[in-house]
């Protein structure tokens, strides 16, 4: 048979039979794997005829070069034929059934077994993975078929009024833990947690009176129905002056208007700021108490006797638990959060507000510039004093938070977080049935996809609905107060439902940087329901996006965890006029938003764009790169004040270095994302963990998570901020006399080496780390 084939092959070549191609597998002693041997025979024959040179009866061959190389040549080439049909074989075995894989006939049999099945299987046959383009439609689909009805019902017995712990606010938690059952997550369980929380008291009501300076009360202004929770009970007397909406540069101001704010009470507006942080002003300034109504500038509510609910904590979680969880059972030394206010402070009616503007009380018309209603005045004649009687009382309540989750197929230990607040103080149909109502329905249709669509996410989802929202999100910081050591390596980022339709003209986002490029990538998307535009209108949409609010759920994620976080909303120029107010309902949201299915059903959609783009790839979608800018931006405001620093012995070379060196690693992990293995899991998983690293290594080590929870230097608050050192150098510009030069040396040491220390983290292990300190 072997002389057959060499005669063939030497007759193809016009050539006698000289040679043929003998193979020699033979297994290596030092090592794994197995060794090919190829010779040509003609070789050996060479060797042998060279062997017996000395017998003069032998005859030498010819050695013909030529045609050793052809048969090398072709010898290759067919190992090269046999080894693509193996490899090609194996992988079609492997792979899901493929039309290219198949022959003919079992082309056949599987379209006629599909025609078959395919009205007897409830579900038609999933994909084995879905691209995005896949998922974006399917999306997409599912969502056209939502109504969002359940924000009516959600605005409707049996779950209103639902203040935090109450019965209604029960019922409304065991609904969403029933649904999120029947929507087959992987995982429904909850939280519970006791806290404390302030209401009015039911002996004796807050008031607003009008006294002259001898004492005897002339007439009752106010018992308001609203109160703000977290206020000092006591009861002030003083002059009345107006401080516009409260911000610190309103209270600037006043000493320019000849109006000092120092051992008096102050009336500000509502909007622009929280109240904790206009109550924190005042107090600041000295105020003795502080009166928050709603002007009809800003507010043009028909209703002037509207009552308005608000808290003063300049803070979030339970105040009498600062920096660790309000569990059951737990055995806590007595504190409280340097934010609660040692003031009272009360929310009174624009009808209330109006009667303290008349004539008889007060005087000196308010500026131009405030753009204030007409019946805005500035301070109370003199003779007349305001009093002020705050009777709230602590309560003790017992709040419980819902948990659903869909497990990742890849790193379940890793995941995304999708929260809304679903307590109200009142109806709350803006304030939290909208955001609970997104809420059940990404749920819903998420776990569809996994289930009926072959969608396989690689990171887990966790949905998340948080009580005790009204009173500073609560609940959702009392869960991060928890697993505070752990949830920063596992969480990587949240995203907030709350007040997401508020009304159809603007799209706002605020956010963590590391989430920017993926939040232009959605609404580059996603298109307006009203005008059909795309949602990305302004290539600097990043510099204008406002910080996250402190009274907004998504604050303690990034400022107190260190958890990238973002949080939008559909809205106006103005604020939407009845957030915590009794008149926020369904009917009034309605009113104002016609639209409002189709707004819901677009913010639902960015919600889900975002969660499946964070859990579809295995590299992890946030942009490490962006803070690159952030840093940037903080140097050059540094570089500002150089002479400054210079004439108190300082230099900025540190700082400098850490910025570069911040710089270096980042491009350090863009070159080694370029050159991964992306196959290899291992690898994209320690890549993945220095990205999650980079937020959470802001949060400055130099300060106790208990006396400043928010720790974050770019976002947080108190004095280890890179906001506070730019405002002390400023403050030695303008009166050196309140200037702290020892704060301001360990702000700046600080400060460089939080931002040294998070540049060492995204490098990766010490050896790698190249610095010159």
């Amino acid at each position: 048979m072997m002389d057959q084939a060499r005669s063939a092959i030497s007759n193809l070549f016009g050539g006698e039979s000289l040679s043929y191609t003998r193979f020699s597998l033979a297994r290596q002693v030092d090592g794994d794997n197995s060794h090919v041997e190829m010779k040509l025979a003609a070789d050996e024959e060479e060797n042998a005829d060279n062997n017996l040179g000395s017998n003069p009866a032998s005859v030498t061959k010819p050695r013909r070069f030529n045609s050793s190389i052809c048969y090398a040549a072709i010898a290759v080439i067919i190992f090269f034929l046999i080894g693509f049909m193996i490899g090609y074989l194996g992988y079609c075995k492997r792979a899901e059934p493929k039309a290219g894989c198949r022959g003919p006939q079992e082309t056949m049999s599987t379209e006629t077994e599909d025609t078959e099945t395919s009205e007897a299987d409830e579900f038609p046959e999933t994909p084995s993975h879905l691209f995005w383009g896949d998922l974006k439609n399917i999306l997409s689909q599912k969502l056209n078929t939502v109504d969002f009805s359940s924000i009516k019902r959600l605005s409707e017995n049996p779950y209103i009024p639902r203040e935090a712990g109450s019965q209604k606010d029960e019922n409304l938690a065991f609904f969403i833990e029933n649904q999120f059952r029947e929507f087959q997550l992987s995982k429904v369980w909850r939280d519970e947690h006791y806290i404390k929380t302030q209401v009015k008291g039911s002996s004796a009501q807050n008031s607003v009176s009008i006294v002259p300076v001898n004492g005897s009360t002339i007439s009752v202004v106010e018992r308001p129905q609203g109160y703000v929770a977290y206020s000092k009970a006591a009861t002030v007397t003083g002059k009345l002056v107006h401080a516009n909406f409260g911000t610190k540069a309103d209270f600037e101001s006043l000493n320019n208007l000849n109006s000092p704010v120092d051992g008096s009470l102050v009336i500000v507006r509502a909007g622009k700021i929280t109240f904790a942080e206009k109550v924190a002003n005042a107090e600041n300034f000295n105020a003795t108490g502080v009166l928050i109504y709603m002007d009809y500038a800003d507010f043009p509510v028909v209703e002037a006797e509207l009552p308005v609910f608000g808290h003063a904590h300049l803070g979030t979680g339970d105040p009498y638990t600062p920096g660790f969880p309000s569990f059951n059972h737990t055995q806590f030394p007595p504190s409280q959060s340097s934010g609660l206010p040692n003031i009272p402070v009360q929310t009174i009616s624009r009808s209330a507000a109006e009667q303290l503007f008349d004539p008889k009380n007060m005087e000196q018309d308010c500026p131009p510039t405030w753009k204030a209603d007409p019946s805005c005045k500035m301070q109370s004649l003199q003779g007349r004093n305001v009093k002020l009687t705050v009777n709230n009382v602590l309560k003790e309540t017992r709040i419980l938070n819902i948990f659903g989750v869909i497990k990742g197929f890849e790193e379940p230990d890793r995941y995304v977080v999708v929260g809304a607040q679903r307590d109200a103080w009142g109806v709350g149909a803006a304030k939290s049935s909208v955001g609970t109502a997104l809420l059940l329905e990404l749920a819903r249709i998420l776990s569809d996809m996994v289930l009926k669509d072959g969608f396989k996410p690689s990171r887990s989802i966790v949905f998340a609905s948080w009580s005790a929202g009204e009173f500073g999100a609560v609940g959702a910081t009392e869960w991060l107060e928890g697993y505070l050591s752990t949830l920063h390596l596992k969480a990587f980022t949240y995203i907030n439902l709350d007040k997401a339709v508020l009304g159809t003209k603007n799209f706002k986002v605020s956010a963590s940087p590391l989430l920017y490029l993926l939040i232009e990538k959605t609404m580059q998307d996603v298109r307006h329901p009203v005008t059909g535009l795309s949602l990305y209108r302004d290539s600097n949409w990043a510099n204008k996006a406002e910080k996250l609010s402190i009274d907004n759920a998504a604050f303690p994620f990034l400022a107190y965890s260190g958890i990238p976080a973002v949080s939008f909303c559909f809205c106006e120029d103005n604020d939407y006029p009845y957030l915590g107010t009794p008149k926020d309902t369904y009917e009034a949201l309605m009113e104002k938003i016609p639209q409002l299915n189709r707004m819901a059903r677009t913010a639902a959609e960015v919600a889900g764009q975002l969660v499946i783009r964070l859990t579809l790839d295995l590299e992890l979608n946030l942009d490490y790169e962006r803070y690159n800018e952030k840093i940037l931006s903080f140097v050059k405001e540094m570089t500002q004040f150089r002479a400054d620093i210079k004439e108190m012995g300082l230099n900025l070379q540190w700082l400098y270095s850490a910025r570069g060196d911040f710089f270096r690693a980042t491009s350090r992990l863009t070159t080694d994302f370029r050159n991964a293995e992306r196959a290899n899991k291992f690898i994209m998983r320690e890549m993945n963990d220095r990205i999650m690293k980079v937020e959470y290594h802001f949060l400055s080590p130099y300060v106790s998570p208990k006396d400043s929870p928010f720790r974050h230097i770019f976002w947080g608050s108190g004095p280890h901020t890179l906001s506070a050192l730019l405002e002390n150098l400023e403050l030695r510009r303008k009166n050196r006399d309140a200037f702290n030069e020892t704060l301001l040396r360990n702000q700046l040491a600080l400060a460089t080496w939080t931002l040294q220390g998070a540049a060492n983290a995204l490098t990766g292990d010490i050896w790698d780390i190249d610095n010159e300190f």
